[in-house]
């Protein structure tokens, strides 16, 4: 879920998702409350009230800590999917590292798109994202949905890439660059060079490509070794979302078999 959605949208969103229903072979629909909406549970409880699609994802300011007792009263199957947590950093503020002699960062304006493929895969083949917590989504489909989204970002606005002496990529990261905001999407580094300080030369070089004058990230918020990186790049947390899939009755497998009995 994108920084405008999440914090300045302002309203509650719901919508048809059709990239995760055509990959996944359920209908999914996505309600999101940004954290500027001031949307009451009513309203919230009526959206989700008026889908009849098989899961409604629904993500919500942390802060509303008693909407999930009413969510999971409700018809559909409540399953908490952990949270998403926000950073910003202004840009030209980030602590840099010391520049790597041999090695060379910047945005790339195409990247083959299966060498794509393999640096999502290796980055995020292990990631828990939210659709670890639901049954009906597939973890190797959901990583494919990643992959696609890495090529559908790079083919619209590039990556920053770095590169060792080898001229191997070592690290990339996605960006949506808006007026008021440089968002980073995907980011990561290869397993082979997590560990030796390759993160922040990547960050470094986002700012330097940045077209804003602030940069913002965010992950789940299990994913606490990443985010110990951005605080010591210099971001500060800003905003979390719950995230909370809503099944229609009697699709999970449980469900299905204790129907059968």
């Amino acid at each position: 879920m994108g920084w405008y959605d999440a914090l300045e949208a302002g309203e509650l969103v719901s919508a048809p998702s059709e990239y995760e229903s055509k990959r996944f072979g359920v209908s999914v629909d996505r309600v999101s409350v940004s954290a500027s909406a001031g949307t009451p549970l009513p309203e919230v409880l009526a959206a989700v009230g008026k889908s009849t699609a098989d899961v409604v994802v629904l993500r919500y300011p942390a802060r509303e800590v008693t909407w999930f007792a009413a969510l999971a009263s409700g018809s559909r199957t409540a399953l908490l999917a952990d949270s998403l947590v926000y950073w910003s950093l202004p840009v030209g503020k980030g602590r840099r590292p010391a520049p790597l002699a041999g090695f060379n960062a910047g945005l790339e304006s195409a990247i083959d798109d299966d060498l794509v493929d393999d640096l999502v895969g290796d980055i995020f083949g292990d990631y828990g994202n939210h659709y670890c917590a639901d049954p009906l989504f597939d973890r190797v489909r959901a990583l494919a949905g990643y992959q696609e989204w890495a090529r559908r970002s790079i083919a619209s606005e590039g990556a920053v890439v770095l590169r060792g002496p080898d001229r191997r990529v070592l690290a990339l990261a996605t960006v949506d660059q808006q007026r008021s905001w440089t968002e980073i999407e995907l980011a990561g580094v290869v397993p082979a060079e997590q560990g030796r300080g390759r993160y922040g030369h990547l960050l470094a070089a986002v700012e330097d490509a940045s077209t804003s004058k602030r940069l913002v990230i965010s992950t789940q918020g299990h994913n606490t070794g990443v985010q110990r990186a951005w605080a010591r790049y210099g971001f500060e947390p800003v905003h979390t979302l719950l995230t909370v899939h809503l099944v229609t009755p009697g699709l999970l497998p449980d469900e299905r078999f204790q129907g059968g009995r």
